[in-house]
């Protein structure tokens, strides 16, 4: 058994330690998605996000709204009460709240005393998704979105689905960004034996980092495969991109083509898939998944073949990571982790996640 030095062990820990991990605290001054479009309506929806409880729902204009999930007499969940118009009345003992959060009205006395509300959170409907901000509401700037033109693109195809992850939103960057892992995580359905010793190239800007992997030749996955015509070919070019976008976004890029064929005259198919990582809490996230082709728009076959197999591997990824998790919370004083070359875009990931949340809690 080979046990590393001490001095390795300890700089590996102090390499660690300047990386965000299931501890860190959490970023509040962000855009994160809520939900999708289509799951807020007339009903009351409940959802913790970043360890607050937030209750969504429309008003009768089709405004969609967030308020803290709590009314302020004796902390009854507003998400468990009911709608009258646009105003929420507490199941409990009735109090009355308006759109902005504010209470209006107590039927067990006259007077409502003024200044008394509950937190408003900022809203914003973008493509499918509704994006919301939980930090100092007076920061909520709508440019700061992460802008995914080709979510609502006619030229665009597009499935959506959602998982609750049980693990921390760091390591799910993380194994998006060094996507190595499809070798082995993956091996049953997008994966194949060359991606892991494939080359690949780094770039590495602050706030915004890339990892570029050429699979050239090869041959594709059925997912790939089938759906592109490229079965069967090990001349197949699989180019991917994985890029961490903001700490709510992850977007995965890929371009298949023949590379025996000529580039000038060769069909090209991409695909898109938007990773959206919102932590419930530290330990646990909201999973939204958009995946996106240019090609066989019109094809429900493909379309249903695709998201299914895809489906398949993100769930793979969350039975994974939801195990890592759970070695996590086992961690004792002998734990030290190591990186690898590959890992360079998911660590400069993780050491960004922990400065902005360093900084917010300064």
């Amino acid at each position: 058994m080979t046990i590393p030095t001490l001095n390795i062990i300890e700089a590996s820990r102090k390499a660690s330690s300047k990386m965000a991990n299931k501890d860190t605290p959490l970023i509040y001054n962000e855009w994160y998605v809520a939900a999708f479009k289509d799951e807020i309506g007339r009903s009351l929806l409940a959802r913790t996000f970043l360890n607050k409880r937030v209750v969504m729902y429309r008003t009768l204009a089709g405004k969609p709204i967030a308020l803290e999930d709590r009314c302020t007499h004796r902390s009854f969940p507003l998400s468990k009460s009911h709608l009258e118009g646009d105003e929420i009345i507490c199941g409990y003992h009735g109090f009355k709240y308006n759109d902005s959060g504010d209470l209006i009205d107590i039927p067990s006395q006259k007077q409502c005393p003024k200044g008394i509300g509950i937190h408003n959170y900022k809203l914003v409907e973008k493509g499918p998704l509704v994006w919301i901000w939980l930090g100092d509401q007076a920061l909520a700037d709508e440019a700061k979105i992460p802008d995914l033109y080709w979510l609502d693109n006619e030229k665009w195809a597009a499935t959506s689905g959602y998982f609750f992850h049980p693990g921390n939103y760091v390591s799910m960057h993380e194994n998006l960004m060094d996507l190595t892992h499809l070798t082995f995580l993956h091996a049953d359905t997008i994966g194949t034996p060359d991606y892991a010793s494939a080359p690949y190239k780094m770039e590495l800007k602050e706030g915004h980092y890339k990892l570029i992997r050429e699979v050239v030749p090869t041959t594709l996955s059925p997912v790939w495969g089938e759906t592109t015509g490229l079965a069967g070919k090990n001349t197949a070019a699989r180019i991917a991109t994985s890029e961490f976008l903001s700490p709510g976004l992850h977007q995965v890029s890929v371009s298949f083509y023949d590379s025996a064929l000529d580039e000038a005259t060769r069909e090209t198919f991409k695909i898109h898939t938007a990773h959206i990582l919102t932590p419930e809490t530290n330990n646990t996230m909201h999973y939204f998944i958009v995946h996106g082709r240019d090609f066989a728009l019109d094809d429900d076959h493909i379309e249903h073949f695709m998201h299914e197999q895809l489906f398949a591997a993100f769930e793979e990824d969350v039975v994974g990571l939801g195990a890592l998790e759970e070695v996590l919370d086992d961690q004792d004083e002998q734990h030290f982790e190591i990186s690898a070359a590959s890992d360079a875009p998911a660590v400069a990931t993780r050491i960004y996640l922990k400065k902005r949340a360093d900084l917010e809690n300064a």
